[in-house]
């Protein structure tokens, strides 16, 4: 091997080494003007595993919740466990004030804002033709219009923080109609849509969108007894714990992709519903009593 080329292979191994770091500087913040990432439902499951996962990369924290006392035991074990500030902030996202409230408090507080990533949700085994008016609108509102809202009241500081990104929490639910959780796969679409045509319209912002569209997570007890009652060993195989669902959002936002299933087995079952018929997946789900 000549001595020209080991020395253009060593100039490409440091250059891509410098690129490396800088685009660690970029995604892992520090110092005095350590940037935020706001957590809307980062209390507990797939929000406070999001939480902790950017916690471990140094971002300082704003959770988002309608309980106090589940917003301090996160602030608490977060604080305790990583070297982070969390402020916390115990409202309720479907009301339609809320998201200007916490826009306001944050550009009082002059928050560096990095990430916004909208969690807050609201499902579950029960749905339509089954919930009260009142159950039906409240979803709607959590999962689809808090999302929306907050995305637009926070947006200045987040294109003052460019470049910034945008996690949005969907569900493989939102790849098909699902008849038994009809109004929670029709909201969980259309956050989909809406990330996929956000992340196009903020694009020159320098403000990355991404959908996280996880399969089955046990984050509850009745998740994982529906689960196997409907889909069996296969759901069981399926699913992923919540920690690692976090990491995997938090990993591939900083990557700035679009779609992110996390688990092998629930990234291919996730392609296959894409690639078929709506009818045809409707069909299937209904056979499954989902």
């Amino acid at each position: 091997m000549s001595s020209c080329f080991k020395s253009a292979i060593f100039i490409l191994f440091v250059l891509s080494v410098q690129l490396q770091n800088l685009q660690a500087k970029s995604a892992v913040p520090s110092g005095a003007v350590r940037p935020y990432a706001l957590v809307a439902g980062g209390s507990k499951g797939i929000g406070f595993a999001i939480a902790e996962a950017l916690a471990k990369r140094h971002y300082n924290l704003i959770l988002i919740a309608r309980h106090e006392a589940g917003l301090k035991q996160a602030k608490a074990q977060l604080e305790k466990n990583y070297a982070v500030r969390v402020e916390i902030i115990a409202k309720d996202l479907s009301f339609e004030s809320s998201a200007t409230e916490i826009a306001t408090w944050c550009k009082e507080k002059k928050i560096a804002l990095k990430m916004l990533c909208n969690v807050a949700g609201f499902g579950g085994t029960n749905d339509y033709l089954k919930l009260p008016l009142d159950s039906l609108r409240y979803m709607a509102r959590l999962n689809l219009e808090s999302t929306m809202a907050l995305s637009l009241t926070l947006l200045p500081l987040l294109e003052s923080n460019a470049p910034s990104y945008i996690l949005n929490v969907a569900s493989m639910a939102g790849f098909a109609p699902i008849p038994e959780k009809n109004m929670y796969a029709a909201t969980k679409s259309a956050v989909l849509s809406f990330s996929y045509s956000l992340r196009y319209q903020l694009k020159k912002k320098h403000i990355s969108v991404s959908c996280l569209c996880p399969g089955p997570v046990f984050t509850k007890p009745s998740i994982e007894t529906d689960t196997k009652e409907k889909l069996g060993w296969f759901g069981v195989q399926m699913a992923v714990p919540v920690a690692r669902v976090g990491e995997i959002a938090v990993e591939r936002t900083l990557k700035k992709r679009m779609i992110i299933v996390p688990g092998t087995l629930a990234n291919i079952s996730s392609g296959v519903i894409r690639f078929l018929p709506q009818r045809w997946t409707t069909a299937i789900y209904a056979g499954l009593g989902g």
